[in-house]
């Protein structure tokens, strides 16, 4: 079986992509991806030794409503293309994850009937596969309130959001080793993502004296390439303080930085909480406050609903309730393994072989 996978604009459509590629080529079958020429899934794709197909697309400005022309202009353009490949690849089943690049791969896939399925990662569906939902054989879902507009509800599996084997496979003794951790310590990891967080970041600096007051905890702290100079310059961290807290502005190796962790802050982005979920490492949630229909606080609050973590809004984050929360989950060890417990109910662990599984099941269906 061939399977074309599509998706672009950020990583959280790329990475469960790339994970179902995994599960796909490990049973057997042929994987190829559509994206834009100049996203990172080009990079991303790339370097996972998948073939890359590319295709042009844009979104529009509401702002700017001439560019609503300038974007019908270039999907359809993309779509006679994807079209015209489509008839010589004769794919089995395409697979969208998101991004406005979905649209003319997802468009041609459903013109030439070939099995169209969508992977919904957040909690509220964005406009592509909202868009593609109507036309697609199956709708699979992260959490099931995502899919309220589709009319068909036959369509909807809840399948998780498939995580990469490398997050999976990744020891706590392979990233102590790596940061230089002792085993007996208790790791907090801070990180906002790719691009970092300024708020986080500054609200975690402000408790740097009573963190490192706890002898035997360590803080990894990714700022993200923007904030590194500005954190480092705020931290104004001593030698002796840089042994227990270490800043970073990227981490490459972040499956084995997370396996070494006892707890984190995170923001609430869908990759970031898969991960999150699938090796159950207790959390505090702080949700980027201008996510389209602030749709990270709809995702936190699944995991706290669950006991998996706690959350806290951007605009709480220099009173006393951040710094609460945090301590506790940095001082009780039972409260964090019950959180990894709850956590286990999201079985994202199994997210991408269920999502092979509706993909085989839609082609066979053909």
């Amino acid at each position: 079986m061939k399977v074309v996978l599509s998706g672009g604009g950020t990583a959280g459509h790329i990475n469960p992509a790339l994970a179902l590629a995994e599960e796909l080529r490990a049973r057997g079958h042929e994987v190829c991806f559509a994206g834009t020429p100049t996203g990172v899934e080009a990079r991303l794709v790339a370097q996972a030794g998948i073939e890359f197909v590319p295709f042009e697309a844009a979104g529009f400005d509401r702002q700017k409503p001439w560019t609503l022309i300038t974007s019908t202009v270039k999907i359809a353009a993309s779509a006679r293309k994807a079209k015209r490949w489509m008839r010589e690849a004769r794919p089995d089943a395409v697979v969208g994850f998101g991004g406005y690049v979905c649209i003319p791969v997802g468009l041609a896939a459903a013109s030439l009937d070939i099995p169209l399925a969508m992977h919904e990662q957040n909690s509220v569906m964005g406009m592509a596969n909202k868009f593609l939902g109507k036309r697609a054989q199956a709708v699979a879902l992260t959490y099931e309130a995502a899919g309220k507009d589709i009319a068909d509800r036959s369509k909807i599996v809840v399948t998780g959001n498939p995580v990469r084997s490398s997050v999976l496979s990744a020891t706590r003794e392979q990233g102590r080793e790596m940061l230089g951790i002792p085993d007996d310590a208790t790791m907090l990891l801070v990180f906002g993502g790719s691009l970092g967080a300024r708020h986080i970041n500054k609200a975690v600096g402000a408790l740097k004296e009573e963190l490192l007051a706890r002898e035997n905890l360590y803080v990894v702290h990714i700022t993200g390439p923007k904030e590194f100079d500005a954190v480092k310059e705020e931290l104004a961290l001593t030698p002796d303080e840089a042994k227990r807290w270490t800043v970073m502005a990227y981490q490459d190796r972040m499956a084995e930085t997370l396996a070494a962790a006892d707890c984190a802050i995170s923001r609430a982005g869908a990759t970031s909480l898969a991960e999150i979920s699938a090796i159950g490492l207790p959390a505090l949630l702080v949700p980027f406050p201008f996510a389209a229909e602030d749709h990270q606080t709809t995702n936190a609050e699944a995991y706290v609903a669950s006991g998996a973590a706690y959350m806290q809004r951007d605009d709480e984050l220099d009173g006393t309730a951040f710094a609460e929360k945090l301590f506790m989950l940095v001082d009780d060890e039972q409260l964090r393994e019950r959180m990894h417990e709850a956590a286990a109910g999201f079985k994202t662990q199994d997210a991408a072989a269920n999502l092979a599984d509706v993909v085989c099941r839609i082609a066979d269906a053909r």
